[in-house]
């Protein structure tokens, strides 16, 4: 819900203070205890400090960074994912000589780098409704770098379960945003998302692209506020919305506030059903082609012993990268707007594909619900097709 008013509630730290700092502590950790608001107990209270990062992706490598030198005393990371090239124009937690390694291994080892006075927890694993709570429990706050509504959900309201407050971060292209979530203090991320977009309506940094340093402006952002909160010091993003425009290199804020007639919280769901990626599930077990059918499919096509229709439902930007012979594009934007219907006859065979299989189950139902019913997808889309088929082929 919107709010005319920006909250100016002031919240008290967060963690209590550890006993002392060590000679070492306090040298490193010097240019903190000298500002006055910060000062010695600020930066005890950041030694005590429990904090969990969900993602060592994009926003999760600046965050990770920054939290390890502002001397927090112990991180938790949570990623089930491997460095791979494309991830590097931004994650620059990671190296070269990480692809195809854990994030989480190359994030360890990063923050042992910079900073081998922190605790570093890993959490190899896929955070859902059914380990959320017992992994937050152990923490102060969260601070969510997901690229996903699904996960995004499943966060806040672990959290809302739980009472514990959690910074929140989100990047597209050159736009970024941020905020603070306490259920307990003032909104959280139902307020200002009330339901989650149609299934594939909004691409994830994969599909549409990220401008690299945008990360890093908002994943700083996030860690400000993580320490404010830790720390009691100045006035949080609660009850407000931080809105960057790397293109324009322009900032605007926008306030909310808990909606009264909003259901509270009350049990963790499925939230990929939530999201409406369920049925999507269903459709691309039951409907499927392998890369290799498809290819089988593509070879009988150009000998004229069958006939079809490729397409690839992803944005021209993507397909100037890289794209399976013999396809053409209709973006999903298209599909969506009900535009690309009139392309594509009730009656042909239609095969869709995307970059991994996210968007092309989602224009399948579509299509599904408008009564095509000689149409399938390549879960796989053309990653599956760069992996198995030809290798040559540049991956993103």
């Amino acid at each position: 819900m919107i709010d005319t008013e920006a909250s100016l509630t002031t919240l008290p730290p967060l963690v209590e203070p550890a006993v002392e700092l060590t000679s070492a502590e306090v040298e490193r950790y010097s240019r903190h205890i000298m500002i006055p608001e910060i000062g010695a107990i600020g930066q005890r209270r950041l030694k005590m400090a429990r904090v969990l990062v969900v993602g060592a992706g994009g926003l999760g490598s600046p965050v990770l960074l920054y939290l390890a030198a502002a001397g927090i005393g112990t991180i938790g990371i949570i990623d089930d994912d491997t460095v791979d090239l494309s991830n590097l124009q931004r994650q620059v937690i990671h190296g070269v000589s990480d692809i195809g390694r854990q994030k989480l291994e190359s994030a360890r080892r990063a923050v042992a780098e910079l900073n081998p006075l922190v605790e570093v927890r890993l959490h190899h694993t896929r955070l859902d409704s059914t380990n959320a709570c017992e992994l937050f429990a152990d923490y102060d706050l969260i601070v969510d770098g997901s690229d996903n509504f699904a996960t995004r959900y499943l966060v806040n309201d672990a959290t809302a379960l739980l009472g514990k407050p959690y910074v929140w971060g989100s990047i597209y292209r050159f736009e970024g945003q941020v905020s603070v979530f306490w259920e307990k203090n003032g909104p959280n991320y139902r307020d200002l998302y009330p339901e989650a977009p149609p299934a594939g309506s909004a691409p994830s940094c994969g599909e549409g692209g990220v401008f690299g340093m945008l990360c890093g402006a908002v994943g700083s952002i996030m860690v400000s506020e993580t320490v404010k909160l830790i720390t009691g010091v100045g006035r949080t993003l609660l009850g407000r919305v931080l809105l960057f425009n790397a293109l324009t290199s322009s900032w605007r804020e926008v306030t909310i506030a808990a909606d009264p007639a909003r259901t509270p919280v009350t049990e963790l769901v499925d939230y990929e059903a939530f999201c409406g990626m369920g049925d999507a599930v269903v459709d691309a077990t039951e409907s499927g082609l392998t890369v290799h059918e498809l290819n089988a499919m593509l070879d009988a096509r150009a000998r004229g012993e069958c006939d079809f229709d490729l397409i690839d439902v992803r944005e021209p930007a993507e397909r100037e990268i890289v794209h399976i012979p013999g396809s053409r594009l209709i973006p999903q934007g298209r599909f969506v707007a009900g535009a690309a219907l009139s392309d594509l006859p009730l009656e042909r065979t239609i095969v869709l594909y995307c970059k991994a299989g996210a968007r092309s189950v989602a224009v399948l139902a579509d299509l599904r619900r408008h009564g095509y019913s000689r149409v399938t997808h390549v879960p796989g889309g053309v990653l599956a097709w760069v992996t198995e088929i030809d290798p040559s082929l540049p991956r993103y």
